[in-house]
């Protein structure tokens, strides 16, 4: 969700409704002798506000759940979460009058900030990343469809292998997966294998077998050699010296793969960044929401 002019008019009445706030709030302060209390009539309807606000923020997730409730739509309510979540927290510091009495309020208050601050971290990262992602991996696939196309990628490469060195010596299945992927190019390469010494075939099956491949099959591999790109670029550029000119656009070819690997991994941690924050900020809403029930119900009976 990136942050645009969709969203002036909630910032606005954000900001009005925290002015408003503040205005009542300051007057309420200097003419309570004892200070400010969540009991009184004002710290009472702080808590109603507030408390408000945040169950409107937190029914997001119900209309997420629920997508066949057409109850306004769904950038809408992503935008009234995010200005109104924010508000709901100076307001309940109203409403408590900024100290935390007891170990319940403590906590709820110290969940509070957690939310908010995960909530603001992860509106950043939705602004900010989508497009980071564009540029940094032009490529970007669908997420779900990166284990298929890692395994084409895979394919493809060990099928341009084979092509110069003949049989890679991979196990009987995944050797059939490539002889039923050969191209016209992929033939065409095969033909110049004569062109081919022996020796440089050998050390291109042995530079493939040992860093293409194992790069390929798990590019998060601590230590690969071919996740540094300068080391990459040092590899293709000795395969390029070892075969024949003829042979140098399938050696482009492995490099294509390898940067399209490359971006899939950035793809990955991108959307892992993009995502991940919702681990922490979903839940600990859910126990904030429950919690601040369970404060309301006591604090009205007792």
């Amino acid at each position: 969700m990136r942050i645009d002019g969709a969203h002036r008019p909630w910032m606005i009445a954000s900001l009005v409704l925290l002015v408003a706030g503040v205005t009542i709030y300051i007057p309420y302060v200097l003419r309570s002798p004892s200070g400010p209390s969540g009991g009184s009539t004002l710290g009472i309807t702080y808590g109603i506000i507030g408390y408000g606000l945040m169950l409107y923020a937190g029914l997001l997730g119900a209309r997420k759940k629920v997508p066949v409730w057409r109850i306004g739509r769904a950038q809408t309510w992503m935008r009234g979460h995010l200005w109104l979540g924010l508000v709901s927290l100076p307001l309940i510091l109203f409403h408590s009058g900024f100290a935390f009495r007891g170990p319940l309020t403590t906590v709820l208050m110290v969940l509070f900030f957690i939310v908010i601050a995960s909530g603001v971290l992860g509106a950043a990262l939705q602004h900010y990343l989508p497009q980071m992602m564009t540029v940094q991996a032009p490529m970007e696939t669908i997420y779900e469809e990166i284990p298929h196309v890692r395994e084409q990628l895979l394919g493809e490469a060990d099928e341009l292998a084979a092509a110069v060195c003949g049989p890679l010596g991979i196990s009987a299945g995944q050797t059939q997966a490539v002889s039923d992927r050969i191209t016209a190019q992929g033939a065409a390469a095969v033909a110049t294998l004569v062109e081919v010494e022996e020796e440089a075939r050998e050390r291109f099956r042995e530079i493939y077998l040992q860093k293409m491949r194992p790069f390929l099959e798990n590019p998060g591999a601590p230590g690969a050699e071919l996740a540094i790109p300068q080391r990459a670029e040092e590899v293709f550029q000795s395969l390029r010296v070892l075969l024949p000119v003829p042979l140098h656009p399938l050696v482009d070819n492995l490099g294509n793969i390898w940067e399209e690997e490359r971006q899939l991994s950035r793809q990955i941690r991108l959307y892992h960044w993009l995502h991940g924050w919702l681990l922490v900020h979903v839940p600990l809403s859910i126990a904030l929401l429950v919690l601040a029930s369970v404060h309301a119900v006591i604090a009205l009976r007792y």
